[in-house]
């Protein structure tokens, strides 16, 4: 995906801030208030023929530092699941991603290389841990449950 846009052709909110995806908290606030600042309508109130593309901007910009600036909302965005249309986003899941993205991170750290099924088993647990359906059960118990593979 190009760094200067977003799925479906859209402006990627890095790109309206100006700062790359690796960019800290700390670089996304001051690109905000920078741009903010540039952008603000009431600067341009004396000059109606750009007021509009003014008024745009700042609320594109408002709207990139709203998700960027909420680590939840940007693991969601960062993840091509965040859907400005649905502002109330699934807390649960934005969690599970929260806790996949900080696991992910912890094993880069260790420089550890786990196998499939240790994988596997700490997806399970995790999706274990929220409130999951009674009818899901782990298929990989399954194979080894004699409930379910009779002799």
């Amino acid at each position: 995906m190009e760094e200067g846009k977003h799925f479906r052709g859209s402006p990627s909110y890095y790109g309206i801030l100006g700062v790359p995806a690796s960019a800290s908290a700390e670089d996304v606030r001051r690109a905000y208030k920078k741009l903010a600042m540039q952008w603000h309508p009431d600067k341009w109130s004396r000059t109606p023929s750009l007021l509009g593309e003014a008024k745009t901007r700042f609320q594109q910009i408002q709207q990139a530092y709203s998700v960027l600036s909420d680590q939840r909302k940007r693991i969601m965005y960062d993840s091509g699941l965040y859907n400005p249309a649905e502002e109330e986003e699934d807390e649960e899941f934005s969690d599970f991603l929260q806790e996949m993205v900080s696991l992910v991170e912890n094993v880069r750290k260790e420089n550890k290389v786990y196998g499939l099924e240790e994988l596997q088993t700490m997806f399970w647990d995790m999706a274990q841990s929220s409130e999951t359906p009674e009818w899901s059960i782990n298929p990989f118990q399954r194979m080894h449950d004699s409930r379910y593979w009779p002799l």
